[in-house]
């Protein structure tokens, strides 16, 4: 037995396909490409549209959208999805546009808390463990990585990386990549530090630590380029994964790291792109 709890008033159009122990409640709309996993709820006035699916144990709230058209005027109508991970809370009003690209995906990570008013735009990347305070809103082509805290009214230009267990303070403009680990906020946004906090109530050690805050300060608090700064952290730091995740994600980005007055230097595709969307 599905022990689903579907109200008379819901709209499920057929094609959809749904769970065990599924909640639906009062005129919720479930689109006919639509999958939603075991012990799912939709919350009443929620509209679910496209190639999308719901992980199992995920509570979509009152008057959210997610799988509708891009925001985008590239898109011509291209089958794109979106893919919504376990265990998340997606609260009021918060809308989750479909990608723009053909065949590619929208994917929001398991046990996120994306709270009310926020937005996640077309061809975004969004990890585990994220959490989106009321009124953030990631421009598209956006990757935010696992266990970042965005918070409040931020807005995130597209393109741009925020890498894993960053936090990013209220009212913040975010227009480049954020290195992982750091904190900041503002508008123009300023690094403070590494998320020391976090890091502990994460346990990372206290050699990795360390580590972290010599590779902080040579990029942010030294006077040395950013290549000679990663030259530098290769050769006299500990081969660390966290160190490791440090200079890859430092060495990848293309829009150029917060704070940093070193323009990064983007390929003609990426510009191409850029200028596309």
């Amino acid at each position: 037995m599905s022990n689903n709890s579907i109200h008379p008033s819901a709209v499920i159009e057929p094609g959809a396909k749904i769970g065990n122990n599924v909640v639906v409640e009062p005129f919720a709309v479930v689109k006919e490409n639509v999958t939603l996993h075991d012990h799912v709820t939709i919350k009443s006035y929620a509209y679910i549209d496209g190639n999308t699916t719901i992980g199992e144990g995920t509570t979509i709230y009152t008057f959210v959208s997610i799988g509708t058209k891009p925001q985008n005027r590239k898109y011509r109508g291209e089958q794109t999805f979106v893919h919504i991970g376990k265990n998340c809370e997606i609260r009021e009003y918060v809308t989750i546009n479909s990608s723009s690209i053909e065949n590619s995906t929208v994917h929001v990570g398991d046990e996120c808390f994306i709270m009310a008013y926020c937005h996640i735009a077309h061809d975004c990347k969004v990890g585990n463990h994220v959490t989106m305070s009321n009124n953030a809103a990631l421009a598209g082509h956006v990757v935010i990585e696992d266990y970042v805290n965005i918070g409040g009214m931020t807005g995130i230009h597209q393109q741009v990386r925020v890498g894993c267990h960053a936090m990013i303070g209220g009212m913040s403009g975010i227009p480049c990549d954020v290195p992982p680990y750091t904190i900041g906020s503002g508008r123009p946004f300023e690094v403070a530090g590494l998320n020391l906090i976090g890091l502990k109530r994460h346990g990372f050690s206290l050699e990795t630590r360390t580590a972290l805050t010599k590779a902080f300060k040579l990029i942010y608090r030294s006077k040395h380029s950013l290549q000679e700064a990663l030259q530098m952290i290769e050769k006299e730091l500990p081969s660390l994964p966290e160190i490791d995740k440090w200079l890859s994600f430092c060495k990848e980005t293309k829009r150029g790291l917060v704070c940093l007055q070193e323009e990064a230097k983007l390929s003609e595709e990426d510009k191409k792109v850029l200028l596309a969307n």
